[in-house]
């Protein structure tokens, strides 16, 4: 017997995730309730991956479940958020109930781990399109913006550069490095919930690394009205990394390549020494506009781009 919409829902995800008292009524009716505690904000995201444009045809459903949870929940650590729900909307060509249970399955891994609860969603027919909408709450007054870095704060960073835009070449048969890392962070990024949440009341702005490094530090430099000298040596790269740049003499691959869902913030000097977690300093806030990097001696500008949808 085929599955109905509510059948779907039912089997593969409804009352799997319910951990948070801020949620008065998840799936079920036609809308969720959720409360907002006092002195708090609420921060929503949304964020949609296609096939063939977000990810590859055949990608594993467990580790597409994991990812796609993933990237909404690195936008609310780029905030200082801590999530708390999320919807979840499913495009598909046709019910696959053995893909629907891989994919909740990694779904619900990552959920589990964050205590999310998942409170509704869609589905319906069409070229596979997977949306999630992710909350989560914020002291009132202490989100982390794009907008507040000033000239002299220092530029950090969480974990290494180019692993996943390597993985991303690994999948699609266009390197021949074996780096086990590189599929891994590519595959199931993990999101940097709990150094969002440390840099509350530290950083003076952030951002997720997502379309990589020069687009998305240059969405800080643009709201803020500043510029920045990166330090290229200083930024932490993986021996798999370092093996593809000895191979290709691309060095700006990391700097643009996407998907790494590390954090990259700005800290007023006076505050660095807060900082309770690993982190790099990888550069400094000029109030000259533009990006420019030290390499070998030298100071190159950095033309800011990124990973572009729709673009040609």
């Amino acid at each position: 017997m085929a599955l109905t919409e509510f059948g779907l829902i039912s089997r593969f995800f409804a009352g799997k995730l319910n951990y948070r008292s801020s949620t008065h009524l998840g799936i079920g009716d036609d809308c969720a309730l959720l409360k907002v505690p006092d002195g708090y904000q609420l921060a929503v995201t949304t964020d949609t991956m296609v096939e063939n444009v977000h990810f590859l045809r055949g990608t594993d459903p467990r580790q597409l479940g994991f990812k796609l949870l993933a990237v909404n929940l690195s936008d609310l650590a780029a905030m200082g958020a801590e999530p708390v729900a999320v919807s979840l909307a499913l495009t598909m060509p046709e019910v696959d109930e053995n893909w629907l249970s891989e994919f909740s399955t990694g779904f619900q891994a990552l959920a589990e781990q964050f205590k999310v609860d998942l409170i509704g969603g869609d589905t319906t027919t069409g070229p596979l399109t997977l949306t999630v909408q992710a909350m989560g709450l914020i002291p009132a007054g202490e989100a982390l913006l794009r907008s507040g870095a000033r000239p002299g704060d220092l530029i950090f960073m969480t974990g290494s550069l180019g692993d996943a835009g390597l993985g991303l070449k690994m999948a699609q048969h266009q390197s021949q490095i074996d780096c086990e890392k590189a599929l891994q962070r590519f595959n199931c990024p993990l999101p940097r919930v709990k150094e969002g949440i440390a840099l509350r009341t530290v950083a003076s702005s952030c951002i997720d690394i997502s379309d990589g490094l020069s687009a998305d530090l240059g969405h800080i430099l643009e709201l803020s009205s500043v510029g920045a000298r990166l330090d290229f040596d200083q930024i932490p790269l993986s021996a798999g990394v370092h093996q593809y740049l000895n191979e290709t003499g691309d060095w700006s691959f990391p700097l643009c390549a996407g998907d790494d869902y590390e954090l990259c913030f700005t800290v007023a000097p006076e505050k660095a020494g807060l900082l309770n977690f690993a982190c790099t300093q990888i550069g400094i806030i000029e109030s000259e506009p533009g990006i420019r990097i030290s390499r070998h001696g030298l100071i190159d500008t950095l033309k800011v781009k990124g990973f572009e949808h729709f673009s040609k």
